[in-house]
């Protein structure tokens, strides 16, 4: 890492180093497919509840986050705001459920519920959502890496790609959560020291931020007015409560550490652990973002690209402090996005400290990644592989699967970031993804588990009404080029909302309509 001092470099190697080790270690245990895909039910709640913290905390949290209240306000927390509410209803319905049916995959119920089709097509929902998860983190995790070291982003993602495949192929689903306990606490104190570094160089300290921030609107929770065609309170928190609860209730990453807990109480408390820790470490985050506002409000010119529009201007690059503030009135935060906290640590955090922030930053990418990589290898070889083409699998021909799908899905993460490279907001692009896959999912899950008279045909026209309603808020703006009366009026955080409410509604409707003939017949 050409840039870096050679203290910096050796903190990130032995992170690394650390990290496979622990995957390596693991590897010795995994003689089954179930200790590989729920560590046998042996993890205790608390190591849970951390893991599912990390997961919850990745690269789009680290950088994502601070970039947003940098650019504009905190209107984005109102989705941590959203997570209790979403936790209350998983724990009440879904982690019994899960518990009681003691099936790995979250999707395998869908087929005895609704048919083949349905369990499909949710596998089909969650690889994508996946990929695309993968990818933004993988995206996050080389932009901020090329500022601190200097080598292109493919280069970084391969890098740590490889790290990241032989820790989670080689230790399963026990090395994905231990490493993740020893990341949550990295996360944790790699945000703390960033916070500590930026107020120390604001000469005012907490005081001056303050007023900066209320002075220039940066802590406003969003508009509150009743409108859904744009990102207002309302919106976010209906977005964060749905993703959350997609994410509690049926997302393989969350419902495969259920069954890796001891025991029911187990599995609860580490979901209440995960929503505790996680609700004040984002907001922590930004705080970050509003401190590095004040921060770069103050010095202006520290700025990468201030002093290249002050030259345009007609100043010479030596220019006075003020003049290079007067001539960067009209830069907006919002085009620094996901750049502001790299470009911070940069030029402000000491060396030593440097290699400690990477390793969080990589901790917090490694952590989602290695979740998604080993959920999605397990849904693929039970749903699919195994469903389809061999379902007399042996024991030790599934495991290898295991090892290989695992592997496959970490590479094709790699190549989502690759082609993500370029995107202005990591955390918009995520957010729109994850709507649009999600929607469909949730709204199934949750006809079959709440309306028990609901059938195969009535889930099966109401997942195609609510395709429909999903694909057609998903290609607004493009649909309305030619037909402008056909552009959706909500916004884009819409769409799992509207999405979920469609399927889950149209089936209970058709549901009570097919019961009222059936009554009307006989």
């Amino acid at each position: 890492m050409k840039n870096l001092p050679l203290l910096d470099i050796a903190i990130i190697v032995i992170y690394l180093m650390i990290m496979i080790g622990v995957g390596i270690y693991f590897s010795r245990k995994n003689k089954s497919s179930e200790q590989y895909t729920k560590a046998s039910g042996a993890i205790p709640g608390w190591a849970i509840g951390l893991s599912l913290y990390a997961t919850f905390l990745s690269s789009n949290t680290f950088l994502g986050v601070p970039g947003k209240a940098f650019g504009s306000n905190w209107s984005a927390f109102v989705f941590s705001l959203s997570m209790p509410f979403a936790a209350i209803i998983a724990y009440k319905l879904f982690i019994p459920f899960y518990r009681s049916v003691q099936e790995v995959s979250a999707y395998s119920h869908l087929e005895k519920r609704f048919g083949l089709w349905a369990r499909t097509y949710a596998v089909v929902c969650f690889i994508f959502t996946q990929l695309a998860r993968m990818g933004s983190i993988f995206f996050g995790i080389a932009l901020s890496l090329q500022a601190l070291t200097g080598y292109d982003m493919q280069s970084i993602m391969l890098v740590v790609g490889i790290c990241i495949v032989i820790y989670t192929v080689s230790g399963g689903i026990e090395a994905v959560i231990w490493t993740e306990v020893i990341q949550a606490v990295l996360l944790t104190f790699g945000a703390l020291l960033i916070l500590f570094t930026i107020i120390n160089k604001v000469p005012g300290g907490v005081s001056e931020i303050i007023e900066i921030g209320n002075a220039n609107d940066k802590f406003s929770l969003g508009s509150f007015s009743l409108d859904f065609s744009s990102p207002t309170f309302w919106v976010i928190l209906l977005y964060g409560f749905f993703i959350n609860l997609n994410n509690f209730g049926i997302d393989q990453n969350y419902v495969q550490r259920y069954h890796a807990a001891t025991t029911k109480k187990e599995a609860a408390k580490s979901l209440w652990i995960c929503v505790l820790m996680y609700v004040p470490i984002s907001l922590l985050f930004f705080i970050i973002g509003s401190c590095l506002y004040a921060y770069y409000n103050i010095n202006p010119e520290l700025i990468e690209g201030v002093k290249l529009k002050a030259a345009a201007e007609g100043l010479p690059l030596r220019s006075t402090a003020e003049q290079i503030k007067a001539a960067a009135q009209n830069l907006k935060p919002s085009d620094y996005g996901d750049k502001v906290m790299p470009m911070f640590m940069v030029k402000e955090i000491p060396t030593g400290l440097v290699g400690l922030i990477i390793s969080a930053i990589m901790s917090a990418a490694m952590s989602t990644i290695s979740s998604g990589m080993n959920a999605t290898a397990t849904v693929f070889c039970i749903d699919i592989y195994k469903r389809y083409f061999n379902p007399d699998l042996g024991e030790k021909q599934f495991l290898r699967l295991l090892y290989i799908a695992t592997a496959v899905f970490g590479i094709a993460g790699m190549g989502v970031g690759i082609m993500l490279i370029g995107t202005k907001s990591v955390l918009d692009i995520w957010w729109e993804l994850s709507g649009i896959f999600s929607g469909g999912m949730l709204g199934l899950f949750l006809l079959g588990i709440l309306s028990r008279q609901s059938k195969n045909l009535e889930a099966m026209i109401a997942t195609a009404i609510g395709l429909v309603v999903i694909l057609w808020m998903s290609l607004s703006d493009k649909i309305a080029v030619s037909y402008p009366a056909l552009k959706s009026p909500f916004d884009t955080n819409m769409i799992i909302v509207i999405g979920t409410l469609s399927i889950f509604l149209t089936g209970i409707i058709i549901t009570r309509i097919r019961g009222k003939k059936l009554e009307s017949s006989i």
